[in-house]
């Protein structure tokens, strides 16, 4: 299998989550970067390799015919929108994904800092989140979070394509989605019913036994097995994010998975039940405010990218030097108070549940 991007880098406790769209004419510039990607991870965590700075840079849909000519991952499409009962998993701009982590977040900031400046007008950021680890890899819920990653060659197995889609063999899809919490809400519960919420007990972070595991609750629904009765695995590698003086508090999920299908399933249970209507209860106070997916090619795809598509090079230099200051802004302008939005902090502009 050709060398995958550290998509199984060791837990961090520092990371930056970075989602560009890329502006008419800026591809050249994000292709640049894109090879230049570990050359930057090498200049800044050089002085300090204990503290294991990586980065994995992936691409969406919508970008890869602008960037690459020739055919693409045969799992990428845009994110899939889901509007339940109740619940909606969003879909939102986000064309390049920069995945930084490391035990320590002036190397994440730093690194980010450095992709922005390369990066210049070529895009717009449409979000940035910067994670921290919270307690023993608890979650802002208080609970145990990526306890059921698998590990070495499962994991590996889990994440990495192979022979189904050869040209691409060794990347990995990424699902990404921004969660906040209703964190008043939350805390209103009893640790009885958190835990029938989540599927696991708080104190000792164990699955709840069958008999008593609540059909609605996320262990439960984001459990997906294949035809042979087998898990189908991903590996998480979420993590808590805030602001206290804005009252924004969360969670950023992001899945790393062989197959996006695998990710979509657990979706589908999540926003519309598995049996229908059976959403996971931790909808309730989780609200999703983004929602990416993107690829990220193994290293000989970014060390020797494919060729740029001749005839959309000319046509978006042509934008360019049109307009040269023209940089779309991914993000609609926060609605105004009174609208029905709920209007705190990452959820301006959110429609209230």
């Amino acid at each position: 299998m050709p060398e995958p991007q550290p998509v199984l880098a060791p837990p961090a406790t520092a990371a930056v989550f970075l989602v560009v769209t890329v502006a008419p004419g800026g591809e050249e510039t994000v292709r640049d970067v894109l090879e230049d990607v570990p050359a930057l991870q090498r200049a800044v965590g050089f002085g300090a390799p204990d503290d294991l700075l990586t980065c994995v840079a992936s691409v969406g849909a919508a970008v890869w015919g602008r960037l690459f000519q020739g055919p693409r991952p045969a799992g990428l499409h845009p994110f899939r929108e889901l509007a339940g009962e109740r619940h909606r998993a969003v879909a939102t701009p986000g064309d390049v994904l920069f995945h930084i982590r490391s035990r320590r977040m002036d190397l994440c900031f730093e690194l980010a800092r450095r992709l922005r400046g390369r990066l210049g007008d070529a895009v717009a950021v449409a979000d940035e989140v910067h994670g921290f680890k919270y307690y023993d890899m608890r979650d802002l819920l208080g609970f145990v979070d990526g306890t059921e990653n698998p590990v070495g060659q499962a994991a590996a197995a889990a994440v990495f394509t192979g022979a189904e889609d050869p040209r691409f063999a060794g990347g990995s899809y990424v699902m990404v989605q921004k969660y906040v919490h209703d964190l008043d809400a939350w805390e209103a519960l009893s640790t009885e019913e958190q835990e029938r919420v989540i599927g696991r007990t708080k104190l000792g972070n164990t699955e709840l036994p069958e008999e008593v595991q609540p059909d609605d609750s996320h262990v439960a629904l984001n459990t997906v097995t294949g035809p042979d009765g087998e898990e189908r695995e991903v590996v998480r590698d979420n993590m808590p994010f805030g602001s206290v003086g804005d009252g924004e508090f969360g969670t950023y999920f992001i899945g790393y998975a062989r197959a996006p299908e695998v990710l979509e399933e657990m979706l589908e249970n999540m926003f519309l039940g598995r049996p229908p209507g059976t959403y996971d209860r931790i909808l309730d106070f989780s609200t999703a405010v983004t929602g990416c997916l993107f690829f990220a090619p193994a290293v000989g795809f970014l060390d020797d990218l494919p060729d740029r598509p001749a005839a959309l090079g000319a046509a978006a230099t042509a934008v360019r030097d049109a307009v040269p200051d023209a940089v779309p802004d991914p993000v609609p302008e926060p609605a105004a108070a009174g609208d029905g939005s709920l209007g705190i902090g990452g959820l301006k502009g959110a429609p209230a549940r």
